[in-house]
């Protein structure tokens, strides 16, 4: 028997409403499809040519058939183009997905592919009941303790955090006056893309990258690469128990969305205590609006949300407003001045501090 008001919602529901479930229900699907992609070389094996599936396949060693499967659905995704019928070329956004590119995405895609990232979103509803930490019950320690014990998994961490902080590495030296200071510590700033990029383009600037022994594995490599070892200092340390003092600038990218809001204030705190006056704390991080804002302008699909929770389930961290950098600004002794978008590397905002 039909249920009347089953049909109701059949026949009078948008469409596009229903084709939006779909894509969602299936999200978790195309990341599988990205992520096999990238461990089959897909993307470097096309290139900038054309070429045939069953190529693609012999240069794999895979079967001729599920290749050209895989390379229809990745044309789906807007990866590839089928340009004749099973022959395929790569999209603007499949050549980000090149290992080879100085911009390239690949390392960051298998990194939130990486079955130690996904097992913990599977008990997403666990965390929302209970806010506790699912990565933590479902490994049986932290996080970054697991990082630490398996350093391919480190490296791969470290890889894809570095092609996340490119983007922002190449705004943020042109995004703030970095000229006024002397010195920039770089708080949590693994293997230095970021404070690399500040000081090639300032070169009257020293600076420090603070991060633990395995966060600055491959650092030493950065600076040199961008022609700034001279002038920047690697510092094994844990900020969780002091800062280096020395700098009038701290940078703290991508650090306190990790963590508690308890855990936030002592790094926070750290930095102030060795704060010279006229110093500056920038907070580089996304700004959550007081109510989400899904206009054509603000809205980046929803990632910054997703962060959200990935934080909740796999660091038990979170994503903040304006309000809650200035409470912790606040609690640590410091006052925000202003937050400022980073133009050129959304949903990022600059958030500066001073001694409060």
């Amino acid at each position: 028997m039909t249920h009347p008001e089953v049909t109701t919602v059949a026949t009078t529901t948008d469409t596009t409403d229903r084709d939006l479930i779909a894509r969602l229900a299936f999200g978790s699907m195309a990341a599988q499809t990205l992520r096999a992609a990238v461990r089959l070389g897909v993307f470097e094996l096309v290139g900038d040519t054309r070429r045939r599936a069953a190529d693609v396949a012999a240069d794999t060693g895979a079967e001729a058939q599920p290749m050209t499967r895989l390379l229809r659905a990745l044309t789906g995704l807007g990866l590839l183009r089928e340009v004749s019928p099973d022959t395929f070329s790569v999209t603007a956004a499949g050549a980000l997905l090149h290992p080879g590119r100085s911009d390239s995405l690949a390392s960051f895609v298998r990194m939130f592919t990486e079955p130690a990232i996904v097992r913990a979103w599977e008990h997403l509803d666990d965390s929302v009941r209970t806010g506790g930490i699912a990565f933590d019950s479902v490994f049986g320690t932290d996080f970054f303790s697991h990082l630490a014990q398996d350093p391919e998994l480190s490296s791969a961490f470290n890889a894809a955090m570095s092609q996340a902080s490119s983007e922002t590495a190449a705004a943020l030296p042109h995004a703030f006056d970095f000229g006024r200071f002397t010195s920039v510590t770089d708080v949590g700033g693994g293997d230095g893309t970021l404070l690399a990029g500040v000081l090639a383009a300032h070169p009257g600037i020293e600076g420090v990258v603070l991060d633990t022994a395995e966060g600055l594995a491959e650092a030493r490599n950065t600076v040199t690469r961008h022609g700034v070892e001279g002038r920047c200092s690697l510092v094994t340390g844990d900020f969780f128990l002091a800062v280096p003092g020395g700098s009038d600038l701290y940078v703290v990218k991508s650090v306190l969305h990790d963590w508690t809001d308890e855990q936030a204030v002592t790094i926070l705190r750290h930095c102030r205590e060795v704060l010279p006056p006229g110093g500056v704390v920038l907070i580089v991080e996304p700004v959550l609006p007081q109510v989400v804002d899904t206009t054509a302008d603000a809205a980046d699909g929803g990632m910054t949300y997703l962060s959200d929770l990935n934080m909740l389930v796999n660091v038990g961290g979170r994503e903040r407003t304006r309000a809650d950098f200035a409470e912790l600004c606040r609690r640590a002794g410091l006052t925000l001045t202003a937050v400022t978008p980073l133009a050129g590397a959304a949903p990022f905002a600059l958030i500066e501090a001073v001694a409060g």
